[in-house]
């Protein structure tokens, strides 16, 4: 008998409630009792904003860059354990699940997790900007699904 390729199903994680009803919809929708499937939970962390300063001249004492790192890092651990606590309220003991935590621009680093992990499929939530805010910031979920090399699932928070 052939042996069944591991899916990989890559969810972007942030602080935000989107990202989190997004990976509960995945767990619920997609994966379950689908066999031979690995959760990728993705983190990324913004670069700090230390460094943009350093261009513009500011120079911070080594005491205020190591409290703002530690503050990523916490809440770094912070989202990756609220998602783990979705995973486990869902029941996902029979899901292989893998936490990565990156920086750097949130779209350049989800679209490269793809491609690097090989990903079957995104998953990320939508915080529903309206057309001129999106145009001002941009959207992340827009910007995937345009670049990833993967078919991409946007869900919107009810």
């Amino acid at each position: 008998m052939e042996e069944i390729k591991e899916r990989k199903i890559l969810v972007a994680v942030d602080e935000s409630q989107e990202s989190m009803f997004a990976l509960s919809w995945c767990i619920t929708n997609l994966i379950s009792d689908t066999p031979n499937v690995k959760l990728v939970l993705l983190y990324v962390m913004p670069t700090p904003a230390v460094h943009s300063f350093v261009a513009t001249g500011y120079i911070f004492s080594n005491d205020v860059i190591s409290a703002m790192e530690k503050y990523c890092k916490d809440l770094a651990n912070s989202v990756m354990e609220r998602a783990a606590a979705i995973c486990r309220n869902l029941n996902t003991t029979n899901i292989k699940i893998e936490r990565v935590i990156s920086n750097g621009d949130a779209r350049n680093v989800i679209c490269h997790a793809v491609q690097k992990l090989e990903a079957d499929t995104l998953v990320m939530g939508t915080h529903g900007y309206g057309f001129f805010k999106r145009a001002l910031v941009g959207s992340v979920s827009d910007y995937c699904a345009k670049h990833a090399k993967c078919p991409v699932v946007i869900v919107k928070h009810p």
